[in-house]
């Protein structure tokens, strides 16, 4: 006889922990700017294709529908992103119910969750990470619903998973990859011999394939894009400081996703699970050998999780309420000293006073006021990225305000990074001003095949340092505005005007775009 669950779901318990987790991402939604990578999605739902030069197409059509449904606020670019942050611990609840936790593992494993400083900080942007998040968890729920019940249909429904995971961000191979590798080496093999999992493999190869064909058509951007990424970012991500921050980013819930991990790894009751542990070790070493960074395992937690819940449950399940309600109390308020760091639940000007009061007295937070420049700001980095975009912008418009009417039709706007392209192409409707043009990101798949402008306005990330470099293709140039903010990465920014450029910066634009273009 097939497994019957006949136990209560405990879903309308559940969902508590999903409103709350709601709620806070409410509190934060419209506090700050568009962060630097927001803008760049929100750009590609102009620009709808099977494939980005960083990204999967599934990030390209939330940005669409976003703005069809809610508008182009920073309220409504974080509507999708919120709703699934409470999906994530709707999940994490029916994982621990299926891993057999009742009500009080299914509170530690969700408010856990709920108040882990990673999750805060992952779940209320508009990137894929938070939908790459929901995927992984939703595998994971597929994979012991089918333990449990050995119904085909989550063989399926895992290939629908695996597929849209697959078309939002690659991490989703390496995960799959390492839950197959888990079940070869546990006692749950035999069910990768189910014919079923083939035809769920081929169903997610199927919803995959659009994206596939569209990087072989464009010389395997992937791989260019990891390259530089390799380069410019994770070559600097030392193992240690991967295994330090993972040991960090939770918080005070490290007790309870590593009681997790050991009660999957040893319990005899999670035995037919043991495969998730397994996999966790294994997506955690070749993230660690290829130098990732921290937040691409934050997928793999949740069910790390609901484990961690379901053996405090085992541990207490003789104890008092009193005993329990401390257990709650103690693995999740100490990380609410975090929530300011890592989720804007508070206005601006209360934001910095809690990062000058943690300055001041408790050191050991500096780490997350601490960028890549390894320099000490004001702010968080991702904060710092939610600055200075609409005053950037607003120079532009300046800038083309004061050319005239023939001018303007001459006139072309460029940009030297994606923050400040997707900025432009934002707030720029606001000022009627013509698209931007950049050579930066996936903005490359759409530039045009030359710079045939009398003018241009040139926005300098060096601030005038890198108009140097070319300054004698031009008739001259002027410096028309600058970002001010001292709390922007783009502190120092300039906006210049570039008269009558020559035909060596188009020689050097199209050599440059040629290139990229084979990326």
């Amino acid at each position: 006889m097939p497994y019957q669950n006949k136990r209560s779901t405990y879903a309308p318990f559940i969902l508590i922990f999903v409103i709350v987790k709601i709620g806070l991402n409410l509190l934060a939604i419209s506090h700050f700017g568009f962060h630097r990578d927001e803008l760049l999605h929100l750009v590609l739902a102009d620009h709808l294709d099977w494939g980005y030069k960083e990204v999967p197409p599934f990030i390209a059509v939330v940005a669409k529908a976003s703005s069809v449904l809610f508008g182009d606020s920073v309220f409504a670019a974080r509507v999708f992103p919120t709703l699934c942050s409470g999906l994530i611990i709707w999940f994490t609840g029916l994982i621990t119910v299926e891993l057999g936790g009742k009500k009080f593992a299914v509170a530690l494993a969700c408010l856990a969750m709920i108040f882990s400083p990673a999750f805060a900080a992952s779940g209320y942007l508009f990137q894929p990470v938070v939908f790459d998040q929901l995927w992984w968890v939703m595998a994971v729920w597929m994979l012991t619903k089918y333990c449990n019940t050995s119904s085909v249909k989550y063989l399926y429904f895992l290939g629908l998973v695996v597929g849209f995971g697959l078309l939002t961000k690659y991490t989703m191979a390496f995960f799959t990859f390492a839950l197959i590798i888990g079940l070869v080496f546990s006692k749950n093999r035999k069910l990768l011999l189910n014919k079923h999992i083939i035809g769920a493999a081929l169903l997610a190869l199927l919803i995959f394939l659009p994206n596939l064909i569209w990087q072989l058509q464009h010389h395997l951007p992937v791989i260019t894009h990891m390259k530089n990424l390799r380069e410019q970012q994770l070559d600097f991500i030392k193992p240690s400081d991967f295994i330090k921050q993972q040991l960090l980013v939770n918080g005070i819930a490290l007790f309870v996703w590593l009681t997790g991990f050991v009660f999957l790894l040893f319990s005899f009751r999670l035995h037919k699970f043991q495969f998730l542990a397994i996999a966790f070790v294994l997506i955690f070493t070749f993230l660690l050998v290829m130098n990732g960074k921290a937040y691409y395992l934050f997928g793999a937690y949740p069910m790390l999780f609901a484990a961690g819940g379901f053996g405090f449950e085992r541990w207490l399940k003789t104890t008092g309420y009193a005993l329990r309600g401390f257990v709650l109390i103690l693995f999740t308020i100490p990380n609410l000293i975090f929530f300011p760091l890592v989720l804007p639940i508070l206005p601006l000007n209360k934001t910095l006073a809690v990062f000058t009061y943690d300055r001041n007295h408790i050191p050991f937070l500096d780490f997350a006021t601490t960028w890549e420049d390894h320099k000490q700001h004001a702010t968080t980095q991702d904060y710092a990225d939610m600055f200075g975009w609409d005053e950037m912008t607003a120079s532009v418009a300046q800038a083309w305000k004061s050319l005239t009417p023939e001018q303007q039709k001459h006139t072309q706007i460029y940009a030297d990074n994606y923050g400040e392209a997707g900025a432009l192409h934002h707030f720029g409707k606001l000022y009627n001003l013509p698209d931007v043009i950049s050579l930066n990101s996936s903005f490359t798949l759409w530039a045009p095949d030359s710079l045939n402008a009398q003018y241009i306005i040139y926005v300098d990330d060096q601030g005038g340092g890198n108009i140097k470099t070319f300054a004698s293709h031009l008739e001259s140039y002027r410096k028309v505005g600058e970002v001010k903010n001292p709390l922007a990465v783009e502190k120092g920014t300039g906006i210049f005007i570039l008269v009558h450029p020559g035909p060596e910066l188009n020689d050097r634009y199209s050599k440059e775009l040629a290139v990229k273009r084979l990326e």
